[in-house]
């Protein structure tokens, strides 16, 4: 805990000259301790309020280099994400003009191979249905 103590001037004369020295009344009389002095926000005070009130706290090349340093970030982060658009879209272009004719061919392949299939299918299955000819008898007998 601290104690707090008063110290009385010595000089009284200099006391009254000092552009810093109060009346000794004004320093005992203080009816309010610092316990009870309220350090909440004023229903009216909103946080834009208490931000703009730090310009006078903040020194004048400290707030410069915040605001430098922000610009650029934030022209970085805006030509980034120009050189991202722009890379997607050509991604998203040949996609489109390379990849989706070459789907499409590949399916019209598959379609044309199934069909193949289906006729070799069809070709063995009268091959089998039909009776056996004579003259293939004869070959396989000999």
């Amino acid at each position: 805990m601290v104690k707090v103590e008063i110290v009385e001037e010595k000089d009284v004369h200099d006391a009254h000259t000092s552009p810093y020295a109060s009346p000794s009344s004004s320093r005992t009389s203080s009816t309010e301790s610092l316990s009870s002095v309220s350090s909440e926000l004023s229903a009216d005070e909103t946080l834009y309020d208490r931000l703009t009130a730090l310009v006078d706290i903040v020194p004048p090349t400290t707030r410069h280099n915040i605001a430098s340093r922000a610009s650029k970030t934030a022209s970085f982060i805006k030509k980034t994400g120009k050189v991202v658009g722009n890379v997607v879209w050509i991604v998203t272009t040949s996609a489109l003009l390379i990849g989706l004719p070459l789907a499409l061919s590949l399916e019209d392949e598959a379609k044309i191979v199934a069909q193949e299939k289906e006729f070799m299918a069809q070709q063995q299955g009268a091959q089998q249905a039909s009776p056996p000819s004579p003259f293939h008898s004869s070959l396989s007998a000999k």
